[in-house]
């Protein structure tokens, strides 16, 4: 499926950008990371473990093996493409390469125009249609998860994991959190009373207000 075909008819007039929580009427921002000290400049810290923790599990509960979905992944360009098809080798690392026949690109103008006085900057936009067995979100999810803390391995570009099926957009931005949207609340609920504990305190009360 065409990703701007799924935005359009499931999501119409949401800017596929964060914060993706406060652009729609219908989702959760989960935390991830809890209790970071400054001495956790170590791999495998028990600050990073637990976002790890966090962001796999929540992805296993919204995107079942076989489920049919969309990876979103934009890469910023910076320098009139010629770093493009070096950080398409850090995007391979995860999927089977059979599949990136099917990859999809869209070049966008830069999906921050605020930080682009000039206009000079571009957003290259791919997006793969595949089964959720198809992709290691493992260690991308992990990666995303090191992307602020100075660990490796790390992945800067955003991702957006789109369930074609249930219809929902799940979203880590760093090592922080997590959004996940919806097109109806039936449709996350469960994801709410299971992981309640971990909403995060700051939008709870809107959250709470979604389902009940």
């Amino acid at each position: 499926m065409k990703l701007s075909h799924f935005i359009n008819k499931n999501f119409p007039n949401l800017e596929l950008r964060p914060p993706l929580f406060y652009s729609w009427d219908i989702g959760i921002r989960f935390e991830l990371g809890v209790e970071w000290k400054r001495e956790y400049d170590f791999p495998d810290n028990p600050y990073i473990l637990g976002s790890y923790k966090r962001a796999i599990t929540l992805f296993k509960a919204v995107h079942s093996p076989t489920e049919e979905i969309l990876v979103v992944l934009d890469v910023n360009d910076f320098d009139k493409g010629k770093t493009i098809r070096h950080q398409l080798k850090n995007f391979s690392r995860y999927v089977d390469k059979s599949l990136l026949f099917k990859l999809e690109h869209q070049v966008m103008p830069y999906i921050f125009p605020e930080d682009d006085e000039e206009g000079t900057y571009k957003t290259h936009r791919f997006s793969l249609n595949c089964k959720t067995s198809d992709f290691k979100y493992i260690p991308l999810l992990k990666a995303i998860c090191n992307q602020d803390l100075g660990l490796k391995p790390s992945f800067f570009h955003r991702v957006y994991f789109i369930n074609i099926n249930k219809k929902t957009i799940f979203h880590v931005y760093d090592d922080r959190g997590c959004d996940l949207l919806s097109t109806s609340p039936e449709t996350i609920k469960d994801m709410y009373n299971r992981y309640n504990d971990w909403i995060l305190d700051y939008d709870r009360n809107d959250i709470d207000k979604m389902f009940k």
